[in-house]
């Protein structure tokens, strides 16, 4: 059983050294000074040279070293960083710092972990890392069989259904087991770490028009009608399908806690519209509490101290509010 703690700090993991993450660590612990306590784990060699920082031995000291600089748990890597180019060798130990914030998690050491962006193209190819990402990859080490991306700002929460696939092949993914699961997911998540106890849950049609009553597709009528029915029968507080056209503007947002679509840009283009900036990346159906920037590694900027820590503060916070129940 996971022996999660709130007043632990929140492990930050390095991400991929090449791109931003090593400035937006430094950056979001000066913006947010000590008020959300957090440690990086990573090679205190890969940050800027000019960043304060504060080596500790063991997560329990950063809150208050924090005042000092920024608190690193060192992990060693076998080679420097070179922005914007990454490197074979670091492959592995990307892998390992995600494997034991993981475990530093799990044994109430950090309250909560918030990852910076990593490359998978990099990590396929320097350590043959097998999930698509990185919402895969924890599901896998905490032994769950399904998680559940959102992507969450002060407008907007949002959650695909299906995520990485190319949009011809949606309406084949879009089954209604798995419509089902990630809608229980969502649920169960809304109460258990957001705190609200009847969750408003919007559910998008898949077609124009949700369909227009099967004129323009099926789906709706097929799919996923059937599965709000039977969950509303449970209790659950299900609207839809409604036309994703006509669901995210400012008037219908008010009457949901959490807006459902069906596929990527669907859920992505209305929060990076709304709040490119502040959105968030939050893991579902995990035993604790996991956020990210809601972007990636921007390999064009790394190194010129230009990138915006705005998200990974955002991240940060969220993941405080989380972690002590009150999201």
């Amino acid at each position: 059983m996971t022996d999660l703690r709130s007043d632990a700090p929140i492990a930050l993991t390095c991400g991929e050294p090449a791109g931003i993450g090593p400035e937006l660590a430094v950056a979001a612990r000066a913006r947010l000074g000590g008020s959300v306590p957090f440690f990086l784990l990573g090679d205190p060699r890969h940050l800027p040279a000019d960043a304060d920082i504060v080596e500790i031995a063991h997560p329990s000291e950063a809150p208050a070293a924090m005042a000092r600089g920024l608190p690193v748990l060192s992990h060693d890597f076998d080679s420097p960083r070179v922005p914007g180019t990454p490197q074979t060798d670091h492959a592995a130990h990307v892998i390992a710092v995600i494997e034991r914030a993981v475990s530093l998690v799990q044994t109430g050491a950090a309250s909560a972990i918030c990852t910076l962006p990593i490359h998978k193209q990099a990590l396929a190819e320097g350590a043959g890392f097998a999930f698509p990402g990185h919402t895969e990859f924890l599901g896998h080490l905490a032994g769950v069989d399904e998680v559940v991306m959102m992507l969450a700002s002060d407008q907007l929460r949002v959650v695909p259904i299906t995520i990485h696939i190319a949009l011809d092949a949606v309406a084949r993914a879009l089954t209604p087991a798995l419509l089902e699961t990630r809608l229980r997911i969502t649920h169960a998540a809304m109460i258990g770490q957001f705190g609200i106890p009847a969750p408003r849950i919007a559910v998008a049609g898949l077609n124009p028009h949700a369909g227009e009553g099967g004129r323009m597709g099926r789906e709706e009528i097929e799919v996923i009608a059937p599965v709000l029915e039977r969950l509303r029968a449970e209790g659950m507080d299900l609207r839809g399908p409604i036309s994703a056209d006509t669901m995210f503007h400012a008037a219908t947002r008010t009457g949901y806690d959490v807006a459902v679509a069906m596929y990527h840009d669907q859920a992505l283009i209305p929060i990076k519209t709304l709040d490119f900036d502040r959105g968030v990346n939050v893991t579902l159906g995990l035993p604790f509490v996991r956020t990210s920037p809601d972007h990636g590694t921007a390999f064009d900027i790394a190194g010129t101290g230009t990138a915006n820590p705005t998200s990974t503060v955002e991240a940060l916070r969220l993941a405080a509010r989380l972690a002590g129940g009150a999201g």
